[in-house]
């Protein structure tokens, strides 16, 4: 299957253009072929999505925004296989996994539908300011333009849909570059939002690298906002070449996890192992430090490595499987050599084993210290650290103790100790008695230091796609 950009509903996939095949993670099937864009599709893509905007996506009311969102959710579920099938293959995220990110997206799809018709502005209070007699004065909301959406690999439909949909919802126009591991799903979203009714030039889908076509879709005259989930050094490159464009930016994290002695052990292990292994630990929020206090450091160090232990490996395609590959065989070399390096440096590997092929065995590590790679920096691998605490304050400081703060957790029945911890980590979320790994669509998500700016979650995502606007009036008396 030969794929390529989508501009102006008509898809580029000319022979002679590069290739670039996109491969099953497990088995390394080549699922398609993508038909590589160019600076000058790019250019297309930007400029016939600017006038779309101009000419239908400005003045299209909000009811008909929201039909068409809500069409797209009822296309999704009804092809809910076909595209969970898809997320599988080309991802390698265990099947069971893939068909939770597509119920998630059919329910994001239904919660941007609703925002659509929920965008109100405000009326100021002119005369609360001396001079603001007979004056009148109100706030609306107004659509950006044309959105430059850029996703990563790990979630290539609910995350896709994190920046389409509110997008959609404001009003907006949409060029949008996956993933190249990742693409196909993409492609098929785009195609999926056409035919629910959305114009086809208001959203141009362009496939290529991120050199090629990502760094000129940041710095396109006409994009008036970048929406990116990927790496810090890459969310640092877009921030320096962006100018004024608005920005939201879903980057790295290390998430700790802080379990006090009153927790219930044995829900904890369950839950920081699915936090932590799930998709091979390839989430921005996957479980990566936990910080567990002295008296129940051994108990829960039993209970995690047991119900790792219990952990199903294998082809992702498999019902049963708990874990299978990492997105490529380079992930999961550099994966083993950070889990190498560690051991080197005195770290014990609880669990784990071989590397095999793309596949790396979930690895639970003692002993560590803050200088190695797998505390410092961002895992994004099936790696989770334990380290022991004796004093909350302490245990509150190695938890900050990084340039991420994204989203982390705290496991206690002291409602008092939960509500305290909580609030003192350094993080756009924090929960209590659930993995850091847990997020639903609904609520503000992203990340303070190098973790991000901005937030997404789907009425909040709407916000940071419009732009305020005032309007005054001089009354006559």
């Amino acid at each position: 299957m030969l794929i390529g950009s989508i501009i102006n509903g008509i898809e580029r996939n000319e022979q002679d253009r590069k290739a670039h095949d996109v491969k099953n993670p497990f088995n390394q099937e080549i699922l398609g072929t993508l038909a590589l864009a160019t600076a000058d599709d790019l250019n297309d893509a930007v400029n016939s999505s600017y006038e779309a905007y101009e000419k239908t996506m400005k003045q299209m009311p909000a009811y008909k925004r929201g039909d068409i969102l809500r069409k797209a959710a009822q296309l999704v579920e009804e092809r809910k296989e076909e595209f969970a099938q898809s997320i599988m293959a080309e991802s390698g995220k265990p099947i069971q996994q893939s068909r939770t990110e597509v119920q998630r997206s059919v329910q994001l799809l239904r919660y941007a539908a609703e925002e659509a018709k929920n965008i109100t502005g405000e009326v100021v209070p002119m005369d609360a300011a001396i001079g603001g007699e007979n004056r009148m004065g109100f706030v609306k909301k107004k659509s950006l333009g044309v959105v430059g959406a850029i996703t990563p690999f790990n979630f290539p439909l609910n995350l896709t849909l994190h920046k389409l949909a509110p997008a959609i919802a404001a009003g907006n126009t949409v060029v949008f570059k996956p993933a190249e591991k990742t693409p196909i799903t993409g492609y098929k979203i785009v195609k999926l939002l056409h035919e629910a009714g959305l114009p086809e030039s208001a959203l141009n889908l362009v496939l290529g690298t991120g050199e090629e076509i990502g760094q000129p879709l940041v710095e396109h005259e006409k994009v008036a906002k970048i929406s990116f989930t990927g790496s810090v050094p890459v969310g640092k490159g877009i921030q320096q070449s962006a100018g004024f464009k608005k920005l939201t930016l879903e980057l790295g994290s290390n998430s700790p996890i802080i379990v006090f002695d009153d927790a219930n052990i044995e829900d904890v292990a369950v839950s920081l192992v699915k936090g932590g292994f799930g998709y091979s630990g390839q989430t921005c929020i996957s479980v990566q430090r936990i910080y567990a206090h002295k008296d129940i450091y051994d108990q829960l160090l039993e209970e995690l490595i047991a119900t790792t232990n219990n952990l199903k490996i294998g082809d992702p395609a498999d019902e049963s499987v708990d874990i299978g590959p990492m997105i490529t065989e380079e992930a999961a070399k550099r994966t083993d050599e950070w889990i190498q390096k560690a051991v080197e440096e005195g770290a014990k590997a609880e669990t784990g084993g071989e590397r095999n092929g793309n596949i790396v065995p979930p690895t639970i590590l003692t002993n560590v210290n803050k200088g190695m790679h797998v505390v410092k920096k961002e895992v994004f691998a099936p790696i989770i650290s334990v380290i022991p605490f004796e004093q909350e304050e302490d245990a509150i400081a190695q938890a900050n103790d990084t340039i991420y703060g994204l989203q982390g957790a705290v496991f206690t029945k002291n409602i008092d100790r939960a509500l305290r911890v909580a609030d003192q980590i350094e993080s756009g979320g924090v929960w209590i008695n659930e993995s850091s790994t847990y997020r639903q669509d609904n609520y503000p998500y992203g990340g303070v230091k190098q973790s991000g700016i901005g937030r997404e979650g789907v009425k909040y995502a709407v916000e940071e796609m419009l732009e305020l606007k005032f309007i005054g009036i001089k009354l006559e008396r």
